[in-house]
């Protein structure tokens, strides 16, 4: 058994497994958003220009299919490593299956393309959910540092990500699709060599399961997991070959249907049959909101990789002087304005609880909610503009991704705090396995949504962005008008008066 690092002396006055994790989150987070700024650009141009030419409605739909996957595959990643694997071989044998999908999207083929993509799902399933819990583990529950250490580590993960867009980025644009492609796998191959020079640093944390399972049971689970892989493969190899046709859009459709059940029976299950008392119950409904808040946060959020990013392409003039600004730059802005703003925002709320009355989760929610709305705001305006013909300044795009990034800034963190304070003790862990399916959710609507997006009907096009921002507005009004917010304020004032008793 592992025991929390107490030393000082590893990184930034952190204990010395954090540069571990740092570097491999870097470099993977780097080969992840480099090559999925790529996806819907790849897939929708045509098969002259090197690309798959599939409709922006099928590419979005794929899109929305893919990220939604990776946080899916969270879930079991998650699993396989408390029971049967432990973290670090989680994070390695991940790191490796990341590596070899993008090695796969590097080659010139619709086969590779999506044989990369499912490699690329359940690689990161495995590393994402386990790098992330590590960080944790090498703290004690005492140590101050906890908060400081993860906010190093998501700088890492901001700094990989602007690497990503940059060098993915240039390539795509002067090189060709598959050296981009290939430019991700490297950045993950640098990622899986930082982290088995400096794993001795992590000193045993997650080494091991830490709820091992009988043998039996390890039995069991692995022919489980053959058999899904085996499965997967064969429907795989059925699409592939045409033996079995399928419509992306339809698969979307059904799998944002699925995952909203099983959203709802997870949580029902925890309201109607965990015994909860009533306080618990109430605490449960405000989560149920912090919930719906993020699933439409995240579906109007991820137009980045989609909508935006073929407005970027498309409808954005991004010449300066003699210079064409790669496409992919674009998404870029919102790691540097979280770089830049993080530090802000984290005095802010703290300024703001010294001099004011400290603003409540449903107060940070409801302003995430609309400073994103306002974002595609903004784009609708920019939209009309391309509608009429023109080539719209990229000031637009970058005022879009700022405020985008406040939102996020103002709603993610908030969220993740309100499900730790309000979830049951007992069912902590399930309850952040449920909120992650949020994400899911969102990413699948975010697809949908962005598949109407046509640019053989570009008067059409700021009617999604209108259609956007008025989907944010009306749950942002449900939000606020719900009396469940009252119980979030009153389990905040019942901390504050305990703090300061």
């Amino acid at each position: 058994m592992s025991t929390p690092q107490a030393g000082s002396d590893g990184f930034f006055g952190h204990p010395s497994g954090l540069k571990t994790l740092f570097f491999t989150e870097m470099w993977e987070r780097m080969s992840y958003y480099g090559m999925r700024m790529l996806l819907v650009l790849f897939m929708t141009a045509t098969l002259q220009e090197g690309g798959l030419g599939l409709t922006v409605a099928s590419a979005a739909a794929i899109y929305g299919l893919y990220t939604a996957s990776v946080y899916f595959m969270g879930l079991p990643g998650g699993w396989i490593s408390d029971r049967l694997i432990g973290g670090q071989k989680a994070v390695w044998y991940g790191g490796i299956i990341i590596m070899i999908g993008h090695i796969v999207l590097a080659i010139p083929s619709e086969y590779s393309f999506f044989i990369g993509l499912i490699l690329v799902i359940l690689g990161t399933g495995l590393l994402k959910p386990n790098i992330g819990a590590m960080v944790g583990m090498m703290y004690s529950d005492e140590d101050k540092r906890r908060d400081s250490g993860y906010a190093i580590y998501y700088m890492g993960i901001n700094i990989g990500s602007i690497i990503g867009y940059i060098v993915c980025g240039y390539l795509m644009e002067n090189q060709g699709w598959h050296y981009a492609f290939g430019a991700a796998a490297v950045g993950m191959a640098i990622g899986l060599i930082a982290y088995k020079k400096t794993l001795p640093d992590l000193n045993g944390v997650a080494e091991k399961p830490a709820n091992p399972m009988t043998p039996k049971g390890q039995k069991i689970s692995w022919s489980v997991i053959v058999a899904f892989l085996v499965v997967l493969t064969i429907t795989a190899g059925l699409v592939m070959t045409g033996t079995v046709v399928v419509d992306p859009i339809t698969i979307a459709e059904y799998v944002a249907v699925g995952f909203t059940l099983i959203f709802v029976l997870y949580y029902a299950a925890i309201f109607f049959l965990g015994e909860l008392n009533g306080s618990e119950k109430k605490r449960l409904l405000a989560l149920l909101l912090v919930c719906i808040a993020s699933a439409c946060f995240w579906s109007g959020f991820e137009q980045a990789g989609s909508s935006l990013n073929l407005f970027a392409r498309d409808y954005t003039d991004r010449m300066i002087g003699s210079f064409e600004v790669p496409t992919g730059w674009f998404q870029s802005l919102n790691s540097f304005f979280i770089i830049l703003l993080s530090p802000f925002f984290a005095a802010l709320w703290i300024n703001i609880g010294k001099r004011f009355v400290s603003p409540g989760y449903g107060i940070k929610a409801a302003f995430g909610l609309i400073i994103m709305g306002s974002g595609f705001i903004v784009m609708f305006f920019a939209a009309q503009y391309a509608a009429a013909g023109m080539k719209v300044a990229p000031y637009w795009l970058v005022a879009v991704y700022f405020l985008h990034t406040v939102g996020e800034l103002c709603l993610s963190p908030v969220a993740l705090s309100a499900v730790s304070k309000l979830a049951p003790r007992r069912f902590a862990g399930q309850m952040m396995g449920v909120f992650v399916l949020t994400y899911s959710i969102g990413n699948i609507i975010s697809g949908l949504l962005a598949g109407n997006f046509d640019p053989n009907n570009v008067e059409q096009i700021p009617n999604l962005y209108a259609q956007i921002t008025v989907f944010s507005i009306v749950i942002l009004l449900i939000s606020l008008k719900s009396r469940f917010w009252e119980t979030v304020t009153e389990e905040e004032n019942k901390e504050k008066a305990a703090a300061n008793a």
